[in-house]
């Protein structure tokens, strides 16, 4: 073994040594490669947990014929393709394959459905939310799991096809010919990894304001200027979605319960998009969760909302669980720079 050969080796195993700062290092790019696998925000952290474990189970027999990260993946990848056995894909409202609603339509909804979750951008890498925008996650979720872990693994880490071979146990040919057959099922849907502006611009931040106040007001009008004319919304557990300005503010107008000033938000930033959690005030007087918003920006209108209604998530992204009767939305606060 050669001196430079023998001092990787001796780092690695350092590394491995000391588990909580493997730990600590690794947490953060892991969940994400987690949840673009499983969609599930609340099961990637347990993926994790287990990759860690099998990790530490596995350490002293780590070789070192692959740096500590390319072998955390690997592990992290097989524990996903696991979890992943015989469970259904987590689709979103719009991926059902039904059409939208039309105003007046009663509002159907399918608690049984494991739903996709979004994603705090606190919790994962900043420089990989290109890579983790909520379009894309759903439209991951259309391909088989192992489809799903070679696009992952060429398209997002950049391994390569002999990389991925290795870590599935199969052949390079075989991973070309998985990953030309995610492409093309991508592409049949019209689906893409799109990009993700890391910073929003002055007119957006006023943009998000506006909207804030709009809801606060409970201002149809206003909420319906700010959408695009072809905007989506789409609120699970719920399969009804929407879409066209005109029937959101229909289906704001005339489902939502709240009144005006019964609608405060709370800014946050999931999956490299802008989001809110909107709170809905209660008999006493103060509020509660009610649902996470999130958002995608055309220029200077909303094109698509996410309006998820599980409640939990909130405490996943941080936000209170309560909110006071005085409280008031604060609209400088309303878009956070990005971290």
């Amino acid at each position: 073994m050669t001196a430079m050969r023998a001092a990787q080796v001796d780092s690695q195993d350092t590394e491995l040594d000391d588990f909580p700062t493997l730990t600590a290092r690794y947490q953060r790019e892991l969940l994400a490669h987690c949840y673009r696998m499983s969609g599930s925000v609340h099961e990637a952290e347990d993926l994790v947990q287990e990759t860690f474990l099998r990790a530490w189970k596995a350490s002293s027999s780590f070789e070192g014929r692959s740096s500590v990260r390319t072998w955390l993946y690997r592990i992290a990848t097989n524990v996903c393709l696991t979890n992943l056995e015989s469970r259904p894909r987590r689709p979103m409202p719009t991926g059902l394959g039904t059409g939208d609603a039309q105003a007046g339509d009663a509002l159907e909804q399918d608690t049984d459905i494991a739903w996709l979750e979004p994603v705090p951008d606190a919790a994962v890498v900043v420089a990989e939310r290109d890579s983790i925008r909520l379009a894309f996650i759903a439209a991951l979720q259309h391909l088989p799991a192992r489809q799903r872990a070679v696009l992952i693994l060429r398209d997002v880490l950049r391994w390569s096809a002999a990389e991925v071979a290795e870590a599935l146990d199969t052949t390079a040919a075989a991973v070309n010919s998985a990953l030309q057959r995610a492409h093309a099922q991508l592409a049949d849907r019209g689906l893409s990894e799109e990009s993700v502006r890391p910073d929003l611009t002055p007119g957006q931040r006023a943009l998000l304001d506006r909207y804030v106040e709009a809801f606060w007001e409970k201002d149809i009008d206003t909420i319906v200027s700010l959408l695009t004319a072809e905007a989506t919304w789409e609120m699970p557990p719920f399969t009804s979605w929407f879409r066209g300005s005109e029937a959101i503010g229909w289906l704001i107008g005339n489902e939502c319960p709240g009144g005006r000033n019964d609608m405060p938000m709370l800014p946050t930033q999931a999956n490299g998009q802008p989001a809110f959690g909107l709170y809905m005030r209660t008999g006493q007087g103060d509020f509660v969760p009610f649902q996470l918003q999130v958002l995608e920006l055309d220029n200077q209108r909303v094109r698509h909302v996410s309006a998820f209604f599980d409640v939990s998530l909130f405490a996943t992204f941080g936000l209170p669980d309560r909110l006071t009767a005085d409280h008031v939305p604060d609209l400088t606060e309303t878009a956070p720079a990005s971290r």
